[in-house]
């Protein structure tokens, strides 16, 4: 499954590693198939997801493997699922242009750690489901609806809530924000950030302060910032 376009015709990923595989059990998935090196399989971690994901290991030999995976040094354990469809309440992240895998990762990653609910990503952004992005999501794919869309425009102008746009040029503060209620976040390519199509939808244009001499923040870490103010607030405080 590291062809892209099959990934999608047949609604099926390849996760590697044990943490991946644990999160995916953790999260109530069932793999449809589990496949290893022989000294993968008989590590105690793996023997134990392994009984826990109840299907009979496919053992292959290590160069056959390595071919199969992504990671330049496999753990000896990968498995096959079905692509989550998940439905969870909470923020809503819109990525539009992120090309980097491990800024999209990261980001599912701290959409999961921050309780969104969903992340809506356009056709210009790594996919979402490949295994460079899969591996630094940490397992925040299965925690987080994920979906990939022809038309960014028409899913932000569908939303029902604020939708906020994080832009280094914003007259509003990320301290001054209120984040009560159904929001979104909008967020843009690393450098060009979001479009100027884009930002005339968003309800508010929102800046995170930095100290003076700095330009702008790696997208992934101001989306955990954003996040992580929207889920620290107390409740009732706006």
């Amino acid at each position: 499954m590291r062809d892209g376009r099959l990934r999608r015709s047949e609604r099926r990923i390849l996760i590697e590693g044990p943490h991946l595989l644990g999160a995916a059990l953790d999260a109530g998935l069932a793999p449809k198939a589990v496949l290893g090196t022989e000294a993968g399989l008989t590590r105690p971690d793996a023997s134990q997801l392994v009984r826990r994901a109840r299907v009979s290991p496919v053992v292959i030999a290590n160069g056959i493997f390595s071919s199969i995976v992504d990671a330049g040094t496999p753990q000896g354990i990968a498995a096959e699922l079905d692509m989550p469809t998940l439905e969870r309440r909470g923020t809503t992240v819109f990525l539009e242009g992120v090309q980097d895998a491990g800024n999209v990762g990261a980001i599912v990653r701290s959409a999961a750690a921050f309780g969104a609910g969903a992340v809506v990503l356009d056709r210009q952004c790594a996919d979402p489901w490949s295994a460079k992005v899969l591996r630094a999501g940490a397992g925040g794919h299965f925690l987080v609806g994920m979906r990939q869309v022809d038309d960014l425009a028409a899913a932000v102008r569908e939303f029902k809530g604020r939708v906020l746009c994080a832009t280094a040029r914003a007259d509003l503060g990320l301290r001054d924000v209120v984040l009560s209620g159904e929001t979104a976040w909008l967020f843009g390519a690393e450098g060009a950030g979001v479009s100027p199509r884009l930002e005339a939808l968003a309800s508010e244009r929102v800046a995170i302060p930095m100290a003076a001499g700095t330009e702008s923040l790696n997208v992934a870490a101001a989306a955990a910032i954003c996040l992580y103010e929207g889920f620290s607030r107390p409740a009732g405080r706006s």
